[in-house]
């Protein structure tokens, strides 16, 4: 006999699906509406698109309500000794997850900010295990489901549970480090979901989990368009087991997750010292070096992340050094030749066209190659804003509120308001947000001292040249000065680092320097 009354059967289907599917993705949505049917509340916006946690949203209290009945009657069904089909039993299973999940999740509530109720919700989990394993037992054991059809619950629980953890610690990561509403922004949050998880959550939990950090990440984008945040994200969101005989998940090295991030700037540095940095070096490698020193790969826990801004503007050599790492993930300290190894995961972020450097030799091809693995782009905001207007008030709240923590929430109100009527009347809501979202950090910050923000004139080329001609003229220019300004005239022109050297005379790295500084 069949396990769901024909009733039950497509909300059961779609929930089990809806289990397993990218909550970013309108797919979600379209699995909550086929298993609500006429109960779906459609006068509330979609919760995923919203850019905040609504715990008590209509759609979700009543998804699980509903997940709830079509459990117990399975499981009542179960236990009357009507098995039904494979198909069945595994949308069963599916289903126990779903409502397991939403059963046990303020277990393991997690907050980046919160060091304080993450140490007493540690505190309370040294019976965690044990009472998941007669929870999951109680609707998958063998008294349930049969000895042919039961899983080994100590098993599975353990890691179902640091699966959970992950994916309520990826939930909250990306919408705290993602903001907005727009079908831009609810794209990037998807894309940074997948790589976390890959487009399919089941292979990852039955598999994948094991191997995710030996896929280095690319975060792709214009300057100041939020390529750190998506990467903390992802760095926050790495799978840690529970270690059942404590009931505790353990976290990476003993570092508390939140401190697993590890960023670097990679244009603030000389080749020299981005060597040292990433791999360490031994006393009296170079001048300066007094000490053996480790680097970040070797600090690195094996669940912690590594996140590389600006890897488009690596010199050559430092290129086949990390190459090494992406391709075996070991690396040897500068003035050593014992190899050490990278546990940990790579994020790496550029606002540069690669596939452009690449083809001008800026790049190595298979560097490259190591590093498109799994590419995410972060939208301009000026896109953000163009598809969905109520993304700007969503920003200028969300920074004026981080802007002025701890204070009367009135206040950051107002600086808000006072922000977004600015905008609209002097910069227009057109306006093309050339430094994307850290430029609009600074019009909040501008108007909150002192009521206005002048933005950058776009500078034509002429303008440019005018301008120098002029210093040059009244003779108020260094030299130093003057050839990085011409180095930037001449790269913008010409498109690449290699022409500008060739056309001016210089090398390579200098005109890099030179544009860099």
């Amino acid at each position: 006999m069949a396990l769901f009354p024909s009733r039950d059967r497509r909300a059961a289907e779609a929930i089990a699906e809806l289990t397993y599917s990218n909550p970013f993705r309108e797919r979600r949505i379209e699995l909550e509406h086929a298993a609500l049917g006429a109960d779906y509340d459609g006068r509330v916006p979609p919760w995923n698109q919203r850019g905040e946690l609504i715990d008590d949203h209509p759609n979700i209290v009543r998804l699980v309500a509903k997940g709830r009945a079509i459990v117990d009657a399975a499981r009542a069904a179960l236990r009357a000794g009507r098995r039904g089909d494979e198909r069945e039993r595994s949308i069963y299973e599916d289903l126990v997850v779903f409502l397991s999940y939403y059963d046990w999740r303020e277990r393991f509530e997690f907050d980046p900010d919160d060091v304080a109720r993450r140490a007493r919700s540690s505190r309370r989990r040294h019976k965690l295990a044990a009472e998941f394993e007669a929870y999951l037992a109680s609707y998958l054991g063998p008294e349930v489901v049969g000895d042919d059809a039961s899983i080994d619950v100590i098993e599975t629980a353990a890691h179902l549970l640091a699966c959970f953890y992950q994916v309520n610690r990826a939930f909250r990561s990306i919408f705290r480090c993602i903001i907005g509403v727009s079908r831009p922004t609810a794209r990037f949050r998807a894309e940074v979901w997948e790589s976390i998880f890959t487009r399919d959550l089941r292979r990852y939990r039955t598999s994948l989990y094991r191997s995710m950090s030996d896929i280095v990440t690319l975060v792709t984008g214009p300057s100041g368009s939020g390529k750190e945040l998506a990467a903390r994200a992802i760095g926050l969101s790495r799978y840690i087991p529970l270690d059942r005989s404590t009931g505790a998940f353990d976290e990476p090295g003993g570092v508390d997750v939140a401190d697993s991030f590890y960023p670097l700037n990679l244009s603030a540095l000389s080749p020299t010292l981005i060597e040292s940095e990433l791999f360490g070096h031994r006393r009296g490698a170079f001048t300066g070096a007094i000490a053996d020193r480790a680097g970040w790969f070797e600090e690195c826990p094996a669940l912690g992340t590594i996140f590389l801004d600006e890897i488009g503007e690596l010199d050559p050599a430092i290129q086949v050094k990390l190459l090494r790492v992406l391709q075996s993930r070991t690396f040897q300290r500068i003035g050593e030749s014992r190899e050490r190894r990278f546990r940990g995961k790579l994020v790496a972020a550029t606002n540069r066209d690669l596939v452009r450097a690449m083809r001008d030799g800026e790049l190595r091809e298979d560097f490259y190659y190591r590093l498109c693995a799994d590419m995410i782009e972060a939208p301009s905001l000026a896109s953000r804003v163009a598809d969905d207007p109520q993304e700007l008030e969503t920003l200028v709240r969300f920074v004026a509120g981080r802007l002025l923590p701890g204070v009367d929430g009135a206040l950051a109100a107002e600086v808000a308001d006072e922000t977004l009527r600015f905008v609209r009347e002097r910069l227009g809501l057109d306006y093309a947000w050339p430094g994307n979202v850290r430029e609009l950090e600074q019009v909040v910050r501008n108007v909150l001292v002192r009521g206005s923000y002048r933005p950058v004139p776009a500078a034509t080329e002429s303008d440019e040249a005018g301008s120098l001609a002029a210093a040059m003229r009244d003779c108020s220019i260094t030299a130093d000065a003057l050839l990085r300004r011409y180095c930037a005239i001449a790269y913008r022109k010409l498109g690449s680092l290699e022409e500008t050297g060739r056309v001016l005379d210089l090398d390579r790295r200098t005109v890099r320097g030179k544009v860099g500084g």
